[in-house]
C-alpha cells in the first residue's frame, strides 16, 4: 500500500511531535518519528490483505461480524447485498442489533411530525417575539432552543449509531455523503427541528436510487427550503439563493454550462415553492386552486408563483406552476454536466482526491444510460479497476476515522452514550448538520491533514484506547453498562489488520509500555488512518 503525505504526517515533522508531544508521551514521539518514508504493508498482506483493504472501503471499518459475512457470501454476494435498495432506509433499522435499534426507537424525533413541530415551534417564537424584555423572555428563549439542540444531537446520535452498527455499511456511507451534499445547517431557521426528518425522509429512501428523486425529495424538504431561503421566494420578491445552489452545488457544478440568466430563470421557478407550518390553506382565485399542492410540510403556493416566460438551458418552460420546477429538475439532472459532476463527487469519495478521468466518464455514461440510477453508477465505480488500485490510498475524515475506530475497539458491543464520539467530530470540524456554507465538508485530505488535525485524533485514539471514554454510561445516568479499556489485540487484528502494518508500525507498537499504549500507537498509525 503506497500512502499520501497524510497517511504517515502522524509519524513525521517535529512540529507534529511537539504537539503530540504535548498530550501524550515519550512514546508518542517514538511513534511519529519512526518512519519518514510512506509506510509499506508487511510482507504476510497477499490476498487476505486485498479482501481488507476492500472492506475499509466498502464499509466504515472492519469488525469480526463483517468479515465473517464477508468470507461466507464471497465479494460479488456480499457486494450485491450492500447495493440492495429493496425497502431504502425505512426499514434499515430491523437489521441493526436489538439494543441500538431499541435507542433509536427511544429517541424522540423517531416520532416527531414536522407539521405539528413547525406550526408549534412557530407559535412559540410569535409568543417569545410578543413577550416584553427580561427574564421571562430570556428563559422562554433558552427553553426553546435546548429543545431544538436536543432534536438536532438525536438527529446526529442516530445517523452515528447507524453508521458503527448497521450491516448495511455502504448505504450508510452514502446516506453520510447526500447528507453532506445536499447539506443543511442546524442554526438556520428551524433545521435543528427538521434535521432528523431531512435525513430520515429526503436523504435515506434514495441513496441508491434515482438521483432525480433524490433532488426533488431535498427540493421539497423544509430544511432545505428554510436553510436557502426558498421559503421566501415570491413573485415580485425573488431570491437566487437556492437557484444557484441547485445548479452549482447539488446538480451541474460550478462548470455546468449554465449562465447568471439560467440562475435568474430557475429562482423564478422555484417561486412558491415553501413550507407549510399549519393553519388553514391560503384563499386563492379559482384558477389557481388546481394548482395548490401540499404535502407534509412542503407547500406550493400558486398566489407566489411568477407566472411569467422564462428560459432555461436553452429550453422554454410554459407556465404550469409547480409542473415547471418538475420540468426544470428534469433538464437539470438530464444534463451530460450532471452526469459527469455527480460521479466524479462519489469518485472523489471513494477512490481518489483526483479520480481518474476515464472512470469519472465511465461512471457518467452509466449515469446517463440509467437516467440516474444511482445503484448503477455505484456498481461500476465499485467494479472499476481504478478503485482496486486505489485500495488503501485514501485518507480517512474524521467521521471515517471516529467509526472505524469505535467498530474496531468495541466490535460490536452497544456503547450508551454518544456524547463522546459526537464531542470528538465537533472538535475535529466535521458536525453533522454543521456546515455553514452549503458546500458541505471537504472529502480530499487536504480539508483534514493539518498538524492539529494529526494532534487530535492522537487524543482521540488515547481516549478510546485507554478506558471506556464514558461510551458505557448510560444518557439516562443509569449505571454504566461496562468499564475499563477494549481489547483490540485480539484474533480480527492479528488475522486481519497485523499483516498490513509496515515494519517501522509494528516496532512501534512492540516499544508500547502497556496494552492501553499499544491500543493507541494502532489507532494512531498511518495504516488505521487510510482506507
Amino acid at each position: 500500500m503506497s500512502c499520501t503525505p497524510a497517511l504517515h504526517a502522524v509519524r513525521r515533522r517535529g512540529a507534529l511531535c511537539a504537539l503530540v508531544l504535548a498530550v501524550a508521551s515519550l512514546a508518542a514521539l517514538q511513534l511519529c518519528g519512526c518512519a519518514a518514508a510512506p509506510a509499506q504493508p508487511g510482507p504476510a498482506a497477499g490476498a487476505a490483505g486485498n479482501e481488507v483493504l476492500w472492506l475499509e472501503r466498502i464499509t466504515y471499518g472492519l469488525t469480526t461480524q463483517t468479515l465473517t459475512d464477508y468470507r461466507q457470501q464471497g465479494r460479488g454476494a456480499f457486494l450485491a447485498r450492500q447495493l440492495q435498495d429493496a425497502a431504502g432506509a425505512l426499514n434499515a433499522d430491523d437489521r441493526l442489533p436489538p439494543e441500538i435499534a431499541a435507542q433509536i426507537g427511544r429517541l424522540e424525533i423517531a416520532h416527531l411530525d414536522p407539521v405539528q413541530t413547525l406550526a408549534r415551534v412557530s407559535a412559540e417564537y410569535r409568543r417569545i417575539r410578543d413577550l416584553p424584555d427580561g427574564d421571562a423572555r430570556e428563559q422562554a428563549r433558552s427553553s426553546l432552543n435546548e429543545e431544538g439542540n436536543r432534536y438536532v444531537y438525536q438527529a446526529r446520535r442516530r445517523e452515528l449509531l447507524r453508521a458503527i452498527y448497521s450491516p448495511d455499511q455502504l448505504r450508510e456511507q452514502l446516506a453520510a455523503f447526500w447528507l453532506n451534499h445536499f447539506s443543511v445547517f442546524e442554526y438556520k431557521g428551524q433545521v435543528r427541528w427538521l434535521a432528523g426528518d431531512y435525513a430520515e425522509h429526503a436523504i435515506r429512501p434514495h441513496v441508491l436510487g434515482r438521483f432525480r428523486d433524490l433532488v426533488m425529495s431535498t427540493l421539497t424538504h423544509p430544511a432545505m427550503l428554510q436553510y436557502l431561503d426558498n421559503a421566501q421566494n415570491a413573485a415580485g420578491h425573488v431570491n437566487e439563493n437556492y437557484a444557484r445552489e441547485l445548479m452549482e452545488l447539488h446538480t451541474l457544478g460550478v462548470d455546468g454550462g449554465y449562465t447568471q440568466q439560467d440562475v435568474q430563470n430557475l429562482a423564478r421557478i422555484l417561486t412558491g415553492v415553501g413550507v407549510y407550518t399549519g393553519g388553514e390553506p391560503p384563499r386563492l382565485r379559482r384558477e389557481w386552486q388546481g394548482l395548490y399542492r401540499r404535502t407534509g410540510a412542503f407547500e406550493f403556493n400558486p398566489a407566489r408563483h411568477d407566472f411569467g416566460d422564462k428560459i432555461l438551458l436553452g429550453r422554454r418552460i410554459e407556465a404550469r406552476g409547480f409542473a415547471e420546477v418538475e420540468q426544470a429538475v428534469d433538464l437539470l439532472v438530464r444534463s451530460p454536466a450532471c452526469a459527469r459532476f455527480i460521479s466524479r463527487q462519489l469518485a472523489v469519495y471513494f477512490v481518489s482526491d483526483t479520480p481518474p478521468a476515464a472512470l469519472v466518464e465511465q461512471m457518467a455514461q452509466r449515469f446517463r444510460a440509467t437516467d440516474g440510477d444511482l445503484a448503477a453508477v455505484m456498481t461500476t465505480l465499485l467494479n472499476s479497476s481504478e478503485f482496486a488500485a486505489s485500495l488503501g490510498a485514501k485518507f480517512k475524515d474524521p467521521r471515517q476515522y471516529v467509526v472505524s475506530s469505535l467498530r474496531l475497539a468495541y466490535d460490536g458491543r452497544p456503547i450508551a452514550n454518544t456524547h463522546p464520539p459526537i464531542n470528538w467530530l465537533a472538535s475535529m470540524g466535521e458536525a453533522q448538520f454543521g456546515r455553514q456554507t452549503p458546500d458541505g465538508y471537504p472529502d480530499a485530505e487536504t480539508g483534514w491533514a493539518s498538524s492539529g488535525q494529526m494532534a487530535r485524533r492522537f487524543e482521540i485514539a488515547r481516549a478510546i484506547g485507554s478506558g471506556s471514554a464514558g461510551l458505557f454510561e448510560p444518557e439516562d445516568g443509569s449505571a454504566p453498562t461496562a468499564s475499563g479499556f477494549p481489547q483490540i489485540a485480539r484474533r480480527i487484528y492479528f488475522e486481519a489488520l497485523e499483516p498490513l502494518l509496515s515494519a517501522s508500525t509494528r516496532q512501534a507498537l512492540d516499544r508500547a509500555n502497556s496494552q492501553q499504549e499499544w491500543n493507541t500507537f494502532l489507532l494512531s498509525s498511518p495504516e488505521f488512518n487510510a482506507r
